[in-house]
């Protein structure tokens, strides 16, 4: 976030290079960082006849010289944008020519997604020489609640641990899909906000109530009259919460539980950051582990292979989802 940040700030102080390279696995900044050259490198008037978006599939790296080397009318320079230039991949170092001398009255922005140059290819050096190469990383699961924390400071919202933890678990690691979510919470909720569970629950649709972590904390506390309740409710609502989610988000608490018995130092300030979860979450841990001795939980993590193997449709002899549920419960309470 720190290089995107020095990016546009350079942009704003009329620090702007002649090519952008934006590629990488994460597609969020790529599609930031381009829609802010697009919105802000030229003015309105300019617009027109100087900024040209192109898109890989329709195009070749002929086509997008050949525009890059255009002189801009009555502007200092133009902007060309090629979207979705993951689809010149196997052409793309054709590029090296231009690359080498580019045009000192263009902006050439690449949003090359999902994909990476090769760093030891010319052609990668060369625009690391005579541009900007910015390669955008997935977060990590435990990034992305500080990252959620960040964009929500910025917007004058602050988020309530749970209902932090609860979109990462919904949403995983799509930085693109996490923004659109909040974005439609600031457009309810007034700034100052603190967004809590509830707001999450009637505005997203995530239930506060039937989720995984209330199955996850009625496990752990061997609650069982509430954790068969939330697996009826998860059968009656098989799209909402996919059988193969929940048998997978159950087996990664049981992994973990198992990593925080095999801990030497079970300091709390250790411990979250060791079987990587949110700290908020962390009493539900300190109560399973009581609950459930190590062996115990190295029985219930071969139990629930099996279980796993069986909703992926594997020997299953096309059990429902509600009596794979029920399997699941019980091998993990007897």
């Amino acid at each position: 976030m720190d290089e995107v940040v020095k990016i546009v700030n350079d942009i704003k102080a009329g620090n702007i290079k002649p090519i952008y390279f934006l590629m990488g696995e994460e597609p969020y900044y790529i599609d930031k960082l381009s829609e802010y050259i697009e919105q802000n490198v030229l003015s309105e008037e300019e617009k027109g006849f100087n900024q040209t978006v192109l898109y890989g599939r329709d195009v070749s790296v002929e086509d997008i010289v050949s525009t890059a080397k255009r002189y801009p009318m009555m502007a200092d320079r133009q902007v060309v944008i090629v979207k979705e230039a993951q689809d010149l991949s196997r052409t793309i170092d054709k590029i090296e020519s231009y690359v080498n001398n580019p045009m000192e009255t263009t902006v050439l922005v690449f949003c090359y997604k999902y994909k990476t140059l090769d760093k030891r290819k010319k052609v990668t050096k060369l625009l690391a020489q005579n541009g900007i190469i910015y390669e955008s990383k997935k977060l990590y699961e435990n990034q992305v609640g500080d990252w959620i924390k960040r964009i929500l400071a910025g917007k004058k919202y602050t988020i309530d641990p749970k209902a932090n933890a609860m979109l990462v678990e919904f949403l995983g690691t799509d930085l693109s899909k996490i923004n659109n979510e909040l974005e439609k919470l600031q457009i309810i909720l007034p700034q100052g906000t603190v967004i809590t569970p509830q707001h999450i629950e009637e505005n997203i649709g995530f239930s506060k109530d039937y989720n995984v972590f209330e199955l996850r904390k009625a496990i752990g506390e061997r609650n069982q009259l509430k954790a068969y309740k939330i697996a009826e409710n998860f059968a009656h609502n098989p799209k909402e919460y996919p059988l193969v989610m929940t048998t997978g988000l159950v087996f990664g608490f049981f992994v973990q539980l198992l990593k925080y018995h095999g801990l030497k130092d079970k300091n709390p300030k250790n411990v979250a950051s060791a079987i990587g979860v949110n700290p908020y979450f962390l009493k539900e841990y300190d109560l399973a582990i009581k609950n459930y001795p190590m062996r115990k939980v190295s029985q219930i993590v071969g139990a629930l292979r099996d279980v796993d193997v069986k909703s992926k449709g594997v020997g299953a002899n096309a059990l429902p989802q509600s009596d794979l549920l029920k399997e699941m419960l019980y091998k993990i309470f007897n």
